[in-house]
């Protein structure tokens, strides 16, 4: 079994909206406790509260009704999240990492989770605990959730973007195959990640599979384009500091508020479709095992904003997660390997080859060319987990390469849709689609308003 997670949109009347982000805000408010109750310990010199037991217990002392219309649940869900990120801290900063931060900045609005057992769910109707005394919450979703009701773990409600949702937890099991159709373990492939390129397979047989991520690429770029556009037009509008913002810079801010949200669902689901594709296409195969090249190690890379926007951007712990997460689902082990060198080494001579410009890796001592994604994948699948960047087995290049899109949602992904945030043809410098010369035997001569790439009429 394993636990998938779903967001749903939620339609709510306008007094249902207020209610809700009452409770984000109540969330939030805990979560401000605790970190004041921490910072009086910390001056005291004692020791902080971070286990989830004694927080509890300090907020059963506080009382009913201590805050607003959240229960004592949904507080224990927030507190519990405090802890979760305490000991991750600190964690880390055993580990050597010294950049990892203890949650110290307060929040606005914290989600809130429910577990099986305190919520009410019927059909698309959600009834969520509130404190006592106040009146029974219900919420509506705006469309059937994708796993039963019986197999629903827990709900969490969140702001993004200015919008509410619903992040329903639910246990799904592992997928069953009929006997010699399942996944093979002997079988192996190898994923690249990239950012043309999101995931590069190279199976076994000879087979490969690219799936492009230009259009996941065009959304980032035209939404920072239009991002800058929004912010050049009301800059002189904007309040000074500590100046209160008029009701049209407000609407401005939401509106801000709400293409953000939307240009990231728009990738996310560009994401989880590439991922999609990767795991049915070695589901197809029965691949059982997927060696994914592990590219984190560019992130200690000190370089220029450029670089850095082009990494927050790739979002590869995201897209090593939702890899994850479908493959496992479809009884698919997947482990990280080494992936440094495989797409600057020659897979026939194992030298180095200066780093093209495009996508076509070709080797000047030994003459060799192929795509370079494809190449950094079959190296990757030589690769053992925990071993060096070198490799002594034989790379088994694809032959036949499998093409897909990821993002086809996407504004401007194809043809019949364009993308609105794109300039016109004409400002471009485009002068329209070209039509043929008029013959000679129409003449020169054009009475006024006449259309000169129509013969004149005969009277």
């Amino acid at each position: 079994m394993v636990y998938r997670t779903a967001r749903v949109a939620l339609r709510l009347t306008a007094g249902q909206r207020r209610r809700c982000f009452g409770l984000l805000r109540s969330a939030g408010d805990v979560w401000a406790c605790v970190l004041e109750a921490n910072g009086w310990r910390r001056r005291r010199g004692d020791a902080p509260l971070v286990g989830y037991q004694e927080l509890c217990r300090e907020l059963a002392a506080s009382g009913p009704g201590t805050f607003a219309e959240l229960d004592s649940t949904g507080a224990r869900s927030v507190v519990r999240r405090f802890s979760d990120a305490w000991f991750a801290a600190a964690k880390r900063r055993r580990d050597g990492d010294l950049s990892a931060r203890f949650p110290r900045r307060r929040r606005g609005l914290v989600p809130v989770r429910w577990y099986h057992g305190t919520f009410t769910l019927n059909g698309r109707r959600l009834r969520i605990p509130t404190a006592k005394g106040s009146p029974a919450l219900w919420l509506r979703l705006a469309r059937d959730l994708p796993y039963p009701s019986e197999q629903v773990r827990a709900v969490t409600l969140l702001c993004e973007g200015g919008r509410l949702f619903l992040d329903v937890t639910a246990e799904v099991p592992v997928a069953t195959y009929p006997a010699g159709e399942g996944p093979d373990p002997s079988r192996v492939a190898g994923v690249d990640l990239g950012v043309i390129h999101p995931y590069a397979v190279a199976g076994p047989a000879g087979e490969g599979l690219l799936v492009s991520g230009r259009a996941i690429r065009a959304e980032h770029r035209m939404h920072l384009a239009d991002s800058k556009a929004r912010r050049r037009a009301v800059a002189r509008r904007a309040p000074k500091p500590g100046q209160r913002g008029s009701r049209r810079w407000r609407q401005h801010r939401r509106r801000a508020r709400l293409v953000e949200g939307r240009h990231r669902r728009r990738v996310r689901q560009a994401q989880h479709e590439a991922a999609a594709t990767v795991v049915s296409w070695a589901v197809r195969r029965r691949v059982g095992v997927l060696h994914v090249g592990d590219p984190r190690g560019v992130l200690d890379i000190a370089a220029g904003r450029r670089h850095n926007l082009r990494l927050r951007q790739w979002q590869i712990g995201r897209l090593l997660q939702i890899l994850t997460d479908k493959a496992t689902l479809a009884g698919i082990t997947v482990r990280l390997v080494d992936e440094r060198g495989t797409s600057s080494t020659c897979p026939v001579c194992h030298r180095r080859v200066p780093k093209p410009r495009g996508r076509s890796l070709s080797c000047p001592h030994c003459q060799f060319s192929g795509h370079r994604d494809l190449v950094a994948a079959a190296s990757i699948a030589t690769r053992s987990p925990g071993g060096g960047p070198t490799t002594a087995a034989a790379v088994a290049l694809p032959e036949v390469v499998t093409h897909r899109r990821a993002g086809r949602h996407l504004p401007g992904a194809g043809r019949s849709r364009r993308d609105p945030r794109r300039p016109a043809m004409t400002a471009r410098g485009s002068v329209g689609p070209r039509r043929p010369a008029p013959p000679h035997s129409w003449g020169v001569a054009r009475s006024k308003g006449e259309d000169p790439q129509r013969p004149p009429e005969t009277r």
